[in-house]
């Protein structure tokens, strides 16, 4: 006879807890258990994230090694990543150092003077990477022996003060064939900040930059045109830098109309004259005064006018205000006074009396704009400078290099 046992078992609490828990990892984990590794007590170390990151520095070298015909304007520098410049040098085939200096953060070092033409130079120095190790710097380059060097020349001069429409020109010997690096040399800086555009003229041999609009009085211009060691093409370089700092004086408009045969003078938005004119020969094309923005060249207390074609030369004439390179000027002429105000006789200028030629000579500044309308000629680019303010403003910036 067998007898069953029917009585339960108790289980203390902590004891079903434990159990229900193991069952739940074995069922929730497919994963192997962990292997012992022997001296970690069955832990893998730790990974050590700067011996991660501490990697070799890497250079890069401007110009590349073995460079030759390099421009002395291009860039000269040493570029870290992963590591900081040491000690650099750069030597001239004589051993003479170029002066050069490192970055704030020591991820670069640029050369401070210029570059002679036709020279080698070597490479000195080391970078220490993120990894605490040297790297050398080395190579050597050689520049460019020019066919020629050419020199630009600036219109504007220090310290000068200029009226509110002066364009600025940089002109050079010969066409420019390089025209977007000559370009990228030049800068203009304003206060306040006007908005501007460079523009190739004259058979690119100059660069205009004017402002979208008339500069603003009172504006202060700085303009450099950092030409040496830039190419220019066709084996030409530039020769030396070229600066200038000037200022915009008040604004004065002269307004124009060879219909009513008068010029009013705007200053600073009020009128402060208003003159008889006597303009060009409205029938003869060749005499017409044009009709457009012109910009005030300079100024001579007497000039000579001639003009072959129209039978004259050696003619002396007071107070010549010169506003376009195709003869037209503003200047006194007693001859014509009975003209002034009533009828256009003249070969192109506009005639004033002497009394008020010289009135208006007195106030002028180079650059002021006049503005004249109401002739059957246009003023364009075929009548040399200055043109410039003869362009809409989107036609005027495709004429920069950098724009085309």
């Amino acid at each position: 006879m067998t007898v069953k046992n029917t009585s339960r078992r108790r289980w203390a609490p902590g004891v079903v807890v434990g159990i229900v828990a193991a069952l739940a990892l074995s069922a929730c984990s497919s994963d192997p258990a962990p292997t012992n590794t022997a001296g970690t007590g069955g832990q893998q170390p730790p990974a050590d994230s700067s011996q991660i990151n501490a990697l070799p520095a890497k250079l890069t070298i401007t110009p590349a090694a073995g460079a030759q015909d390099v421009a002395p304007g291009e860039p000269v520098q040493i570029q870290v990543t992963g590591g900081t410049v040491g000690s650099v040098t750069l030597t001239n085939a004589e051993g003479k150092p170029v002066a050069g200096a490192p970055a704030s953060d020591k991820h670069s070092w640029t050369t401070t003077e210029p570059l002679g033409y036709g020279k080698s130079y070597t490479w000195a120095g080391d970078a220490v990477g993120a990894d605490g190790k040297s790297v050398p710097i080395s190579g050597s380059f050689t520049t460019v022996k020019p066919k020629k060097q050419v020199s630009g020349h600036l219109n504007v001069g220090d310290n000068q003060t200029y009226g509110i429409a002066m364009p600025i020109v940089v002109t050079f010997p010969s066409r420019v064939a390089d025209k977007a690096s000559v370009e990228r040399a030049l800068k203009v800086e304003t206060t306040p900040k006007t908005e501007g555009s460079w523009a190739w003229l004259e058979g690119d041999t100059a660069a205009h930059w004017r402002p979208k609009e008339y500069f603003k009085p009172g504006t202060t211009v700085k303009v450099e045109a950092k030409l040496y060691g830039v190419k220019m093409g066709d084996g030409v370089y530039g020769k030396e830098d070229i600066t200038s700092s000037f200022s915009i004086g008040r604004s004065q408009i002269v307004k124009g109309n060879t219909q009513s045969h008068r010029m009013q003078v705007i200053r600073d938005g009020q009128q402060v004259a208003d003159y008889p004119v006597s303009y060009g020969l409205d029938s003869d094309p060749g005499r017409v005064t044009h009709s457009g923005t012109h910009v005030v060249m300079s100024k001579s207390a007497t000039y000579s006018m001639s003009n072959p074609r129209y039978n004259y030369t050696d003619v002396n004439v007071p107070w010549a205000v010169r506003i376009s390179n195709n003869g037209e000027f503003i200047h006194g002429l007693a001859a014509s006074i009975w003209a002034q105000g009533k009828k256009n006789i003249s070969h192109g200028c506009l005639n004033l009396s002497p009394a008020n030629a010289k009135e208006y000579f007195d106030g002028v500044l180079t650059g002021d704009p006049v503005e004249i309308e109401g002739s059957t000629q246009q003023l364009s680019s075929k009548d040399g400078d200055y043109s410039d303010w003869t362009y809409a403003w989107a036609d005027w910036t495709k004429l920069s290099a950098l724009n085309s």
